[in-house]
């Protein structure tokens, strides 16, 4: 899994947001269209359309659950079933790691403001904060995954 984190900072890093990031390093892994993948997580960004909800790397990561359990049953009502399961145990996790699964109280600033976008310059927090979700969101379905 190192080799997926590695290609979700990457792509951070290089013009993607958190969710398109996290989902489409995935792609290889999981056999799905990463240009589609690109295109549906396209929205989740920044807590869902830079509105500071739900940090992508957990959107993104809830995707990957879908389609990983997608993958895994045959049957919808059981693949839906364990994806539910799963999340739930990835938003325990990821809360208890960066004490919420939203963007706005994870950053504890608002950029869609002036001094919002200036503190999370200033801070580095795509470096220091947003990058560590999404490389802790790769840990905890590898784990949850493997549960």
């Amino acid at each position: 899994m190192e080799e997926i984190k590695e290609k979700a900072i990457h792509s951070f890093y290089n013009g993607m947001n958190c969710a398109q990031s996290l989902l489409t390093a995935y792609s290889d892994y999981l056999e799905f269209d990463p240009k589609m993948a690109l295109s549906v997580s396209a929205g989740f960004g920044g807590g869902m359309g830079k509105m500071q909800e739900t940090c992508g790397a957990v959107t993104g990561s809830f995707m990957v659950l879908g389609i990983y359990n997608s993958k895994k049953y045959a049957d919808n009502v059981d693949a839906r079933n364990a994806t539910n399961e799963m999340i739930e145990r990835f938003s325990l996790y990821f809360k208890s790691l960066h004490g919420s699964l939203d963007c706005k109280t994870i950053l504890n600033c608002d950029f869609k403001t002036r001094e919002g976008e200036r503190e999370f310059q200033d801070k580095d927090m795509k470096k220091n904060i947003c990058s560590k979700c999404i490389s802790d969101s790769v840990k905890l379905i590898e784990l949850i995954t493997k549960e």
